[in-house]
């Protein structure tokens, strides 16, 4: 079992910047690699970013490459997603998870994630 709480959404001006944080428990962190994804209103829930177990490699979605940034620290349990210049399409419920076993996925979708966040909500204002 991974229990995870998503934190540091909120409300901010297009080109302004967030960093979310997401504090897992459970089983060892460093075991597995961890994913964003976000959700709009009345729409699917997307790929965002995704980080291996050492940090190593990390994975973006073409909307938000070069702008945000995934990064872990196994010391603190804890995975980032940096925002930075934010754009009003970028609102939505941001969600962290899981991803026990990397064999034969992807790391892109939403169905081989196991575990989920509660979300956090991000709302870029223009």
């Amino acid at each position: 079992q991974v229990q995870l709480v998503e934190s540091g959404g909120g409300l901010v001006q297009a080109g302004g910047s967030l960093r979310l944080s997401c504090a897992a428990s459970g089983r060892t962190f460093s075991s597995y690699a961890m994913g964003w994804f976000r959700q709009a209103p009345g729409k699917e829930r997307e790929f965002v970013a995704t980080i291996s177990w050492s940090g190593g490699s990390t994975y973006y979605a073409d909307s938000v490459k070069g702008r945000f940034t995934i990064s872990r620290h196994n010391a603190k349990n804890t995975v980032y997603l940096q925002m930075n210049s934010l754009k009003p399409e970028d609102t939505a419920v941001y969600y962290c998870a899981a991803l026990l076993s990397v064999d034969g996925s992807t790391w892109l979708t939403k169905y081989e994630y196991d575990y989920w966040g509660q979300g956090t909500q991000v709302t870029v204002s223009s």
